[in-house]
């Protein structure tokens, strides 16, 4: 069998939520699966993070941009290549691929109405958003399987699509094995120096979508360190300094600035020792189908606040506390329970580790070749 894999994003320095995934299924595929044929299509990028081996084949494409490199350069060289099948790994695929396609469709966020112009949103991500809901249904409606991420996602989507079949099923992410707590004092005290860090903090991963509760987070924060007896400070990675300060401006939040650090991207390797330094994570997004960082954080010994809504009680189980990410006094109450509270936050931990230990990236492959074999099967069985 030759399967066909997009992997556009793979080789970009800046890897985020999609690409890490996709990466890890080409890692464990890579590992498990020695007797098929695998063409993985990657865009030209700095990060050559993959190798080619006996029988996976990394193509690097030179496609323009984007839509073009997707519609164009990827179903012509998935059939210039024989592939029996084409993975699309990023919830969009060519509309008019000859070679039968399977799409993991992360989420349909993108969908809703109220989403496409909102407030907040850059130019990118607009016109990534306007690219999807153009491409998407069409994709959804020729994909021979459509795979997503959560339960939660799949309902929504079956709702969504009116899909009654078994077309549509879920595998779920994994974590990473380097997601483990970092004890070394000579590696924390390494990227505590390196990232300039203070001795204890509050980590939020930022982000300028809107889904994402940034805002909301900091509005938080500003109550929490009403209620708390010590001002601790909070760490904020991958936003950018003009959004924040715009923030905390039309908040009237200018005095919070003493009390934050902003990070740049933190190098993924970087991250779980930030895990294991943080004295709690904060991940209160408005929807998320999965939440990857939640059991990153767990994995690493972290003790987790995020959101009651969409997948993120189903990925983060018992092993949370969970909150309103509408209501900012919700998050902050949260905040304050579990700085005050040290068996509170030992009792996460146990439990954070226990559902961490429910994923798993190899998992994850092995779920994606029996589809890719039941496929190949039913085709040739209709041939």
């Amino acid at each position: 069998m030759k399967i066909g894999i997009e992997g556009q994003r793979l080789f970009r320095r800046k890897k985020h939520g999609m690409d890490f995934v996709a990466l890890e299924l080409v890692q464990n595929l890579m590992a498990i699966d020695k007797e098929n044929e695998y063409y993985v299509f990657v865009a030209p990028g700095p990060d050559k993070c993959l190798s080619s081996t006996d029988n996976f084949r990394i193509i690097e494409l030179n496609g323009g941009s984007y839509p073009l490199w997707e519609q164009l350069a990827l179903p012509k060289a998935a059939r210039k290549y024989g592939c029996d099948l084409l993975h699309c790994t990023s919830n969009t695929g060519p509309m008019f691929s000859k070679v039968p396609l399977i799409l993991t469709l992360h989420d349909i966020f993108y969908l809703e109405t109220v989403s496409l112009f909102r407030k907040g949103f850059t130019s990118y991500q607009k016109f990534g958003n306007m690219y999807r809901r153009f491409v998407v249904p069409v994709v959804v409606k020729k994909s021979r399987k459509i795979i997503t991420v959560s339960n939660s996602e799949k309902i929504r989507i079956a709702d969504f699509f009116g899909i009654r079949n078994n077309r549509l099923s879920v595998v779920c992410n994994g974590v990473s094995k380097r997601f483990v707590p970092v004890t070394s004092p000579e590696l924390l005290a390494g990227i505590k120096s390196r990232y300039n860090l203070p001795d204890q903090f509050i980590f939020l991963l930022g982000n300028t979508d809107p889904k994402k509760n940034t805002r909301g987070a900091l509005i938080a924060y500003s109550e929490f360190l009403k209620i708390s007896p010590v001002p601790i400070p909070l760490v904020i990675a991958d936003f950018p300094e003009e959004r924040l300060n715009e923030i905390l401006n039309t908040e009237g939040l200018g005095t919070l600035l003493k009390h934050i650090v902003r990070l740049d991207y933190i190098e993924n390797p970087d991250l779980p020792a930030i895990f294991s330094m943080c004295l709690q994570f904060l991940y209160p997004s408005f929807i998320e189908s999965f939440g990857i960082p939640i059991l990153e954080a767990m994995a690493c010994g972290a003790p987790v606040i995020t959101s009651n809504v969409f997948a993120m009680p189903e990925i983060a189980g018992d092993a949370a506390l969970l909150v309103d990410p509408k209501d900012p006094t919700s998050i902050a109450t949260a905040m304050g329970r579990l700085f005050q509270d040290q068996q509170l936050r030992a009792s996460l931990r146990e439990k954070g580790f226990l559902q961490v230990a429910r994923f798993s990236w190899r998992k994850m492959a092995l779920d994606y070749l029996e589809i890719y074999r039941e496929l190949y099967s039913g085709n040739n069985k209709n041939c």
